[in-house]
């Protein structure tokens, strides 16, 4: 056997030339993921592993990924309704492609070459 700084170290300790060779042959041995007569068996490696992670306390998370349903605001609806049919019929700026994206928050127009958006915000009650 060739003297490597590992085989050098074993000697050191006190290992015999049989040793060395028993404990490299090992080393490949798990290396290569064979079992090894140490090893627990299935039964006992999966036992310890519900141990392990027995009393964690924690439950499964379980998410929802339904879509939260919006509350309808008939205020707001009424209002976008309204401003659309002002810049339809009575705005002195010749509004056109007059459409409500969104019957609640936006209404879109063009205005000659321009494209405008407007947006509805109602502001939430303050804290006291």
């Amino acid at each position: 056997m060739a003297d490597t700084p590992q085989i050098a170290a074993m000697r050191k300790l006190g290992m015999t030339d049989e040793q060395i060779a028993e404990t490299l042959a090992a080393d490949k041995a798990i290396d290569r993921g064979e079992r090894m007569s140490f090893d627990l068996s299935k039964e006992d490696e999966k036992a310890a592993l519900r141990a392990a992670n027995a009393g964690k306390g924690r439950k499964q998370t379980v998410y929802d990924f339904s879509q939260r349903k919006r509350k309808e605001n008939p205020t707001k609806a009424s209002i976008i309704a309204e401003i659309a049919k002002f810049l339809t019929e009575m705005s002195e700026n010749a509004c056109e492609n007059v459409t409500i994206t969104n019957k609640e928050r936006q209404i879109a127009f063009r205005i000659g070459e321009n494209d405008y958006e407007f947006t509805l915000v109602q502001k939430r009650k303050p804290k006291n």
